[in-house]
């Protein structure tokens, strides 16, 4: 029970096929996008750690005595800050 296939059917399927290699060969991201991508991502995950260190550490020595409960707590809002900044961002 084999269908033949006409030349005609097999040359446009060949040709869509082709077309559609070359358009995702197009699409494809370069190196320098790739590269800004990732950055990105780090930007968005650090950025939110180091504010919240620099903030609670600033907090802390506000404060009397030797405490770093405020760098601490804001280290892990920071943390999770960063988590939600990279998911949002990916969802996207």
């Amino acid at each position: 029970m084999s269908r033949r296939v006409s030349p005609e059917q097999l040359k446009k399927k060949l040709e869509e096929q082709t077309r559609r290699m070359v358009q995702a060969e197009k699409d494809r991201p370069t190196l320098l996008a790739q590269t800004a991508f990732l950055g990105m991502l780090g930007v968005l995950f650090a950025l939110p750690i180091v504010v919240g260190a620099y903030l609670g550490n600033w907090l802390d020595t506000r404060s009397e005595g030797y405490s770093m409960v405020w760098t601490m707590s804001l280290l892990v809002v920071g943390a999770i800050s960063g988590f939600v900044n990279v998911y949002l961002f990916l969802r996207d």
